[in-house]
């Protein structure tokens, strides 16, 4: 007895940090995978393994958990899942990711969804895309202390997703052979919105205008990305990150990677996600290797990121 699924990871292409305060995002799933194999065990414990991110823990009822090897992070979303919607009877798990952990690219979403889906399959429970999502949002929120429902929908339902505070839509875009991404490691999510919260604080009129100006951003992203105008929607992108700058979060490894970026002929470059550290998208149509060359060359962790049209798979 056994089941299997995977989930995409993620790329906020407009609204990071906006959303927070109830503005609209622009979330793009990419071709990066979190996969999560779940077999019965018939030992008296649970094994949670992980080569990919060299971990191994064991869980049992009596003892709890013993981490044999690698860090909680990202394990931390598997037992959330298994507290909420597993009988506690000993599973084998294995964990397979392609996400780069911790650069913002929704790594702890993509596993959290295959978690839950997974753990529905193993149950044999039927169940909908929208309430994967819900569950998956409810095992962040628990983890996190916060956190928008936006990466949760994003890799539950792939494609591109235009999220406006509640309301969910996927839309139409053309972003095919047209993104890379750089990466470091980023700072807590959490900690990037709490920085932003104090300056909201110190500064609500100026911040309040600046959070209303990305929401008209992303408003015109969408229509642009409808109607297939490359340049105008690298252009927006500019400007967003001009925003996320005012705003506190870039670094100077961000920014010298969107300068990079820009300078080796994409449209247009930003921060994506939380910032603080983390991730840059680059939007070049037809030219993502010479960017990707570009970025390796001066040192940086890049990948090319195709959309994947599909969310969770089981």
């Amino acid at each position: 007895m056994g089941s299997r699924a995977s989930a995409p990871g993620k790329t906020i292409l407009f609204g990071e940090h906006a959303v927070v305060y109830g503005k609209p995002a622009i979330a793009l799933a990419i071709d990066k995978r979190a996969t999560i194999t779940i077999k019965e065990s018939h030992k008296d414990y649970t094994r949670i393994k992980s080569d990919d991110l060299n971990l191994e823990a064991i869980l049992t009822p009596e003892t709890g958990l013993k981490l044999k090897k690698g860090e909680m992070g990202i394990l931390n979303y598997i037992l959330k899942a298994l507290e909420f919607y597993h009988d506690s009877t000993p599973l084998k798990i294995k964990l397979e990711i392609g996400i780069p952990i911790g650069a913002g690219l929704g790594s702890s979403a993509a596993v959290t969804v295959a978690t839950i889906a997974a753990l529905d399959k193993y149950h044999e429970r039927k169940t909908t895309l929208t309430s994967i999502a819900k569950r998956a949002h409810r095992v962040e929120l628990e983890v996190q202390g916060a956190a928008s429902p936006l990466d949760t929908s994003t890799s539950t339902h792939g494609g591109l997703i235009y999220l406006d505070k509640e309301k969910m839509d996927q839309i139409k875009g053309d972003l095919k052979d047209s993104l890379v991404i750089g990466y470091t490691r980023s700072e807590d999510t959490a900690k990037m919105v709490k920085l932003v919260k104090e300056r909201m604080k110190r500064h609500p009129k100026i911040m309040n205008l600046i959070m209303d100006t990305i929401a008209h951003i992303t408003r015109k992203a969408r229509k642009t990305l409808e109607i297939n105008d490359k340049e105008r929607l690298g252009e927006l992108m500019n400007i967003n990150q001009g925003l996320l700058d005012a705003i506190g979060v870039n670094t100077q490894s961000l920014s010298e990677m969107i300068y990079t970026s820009r300078e080796a002929g994409a449209l247009g470059s930003k921060i994506t996600g939380a910032g603080g550290g983390g991730s840059i998208i680059a939007y070049s149509p037809n030219r993502t290797r010479q960017i990707l060359e570009t970025l390796t060359d001066r040192g940086y962790n890049a990948m090319k990121a195709d959309p994947s049209t599909k969310g969770v798979l089981t």
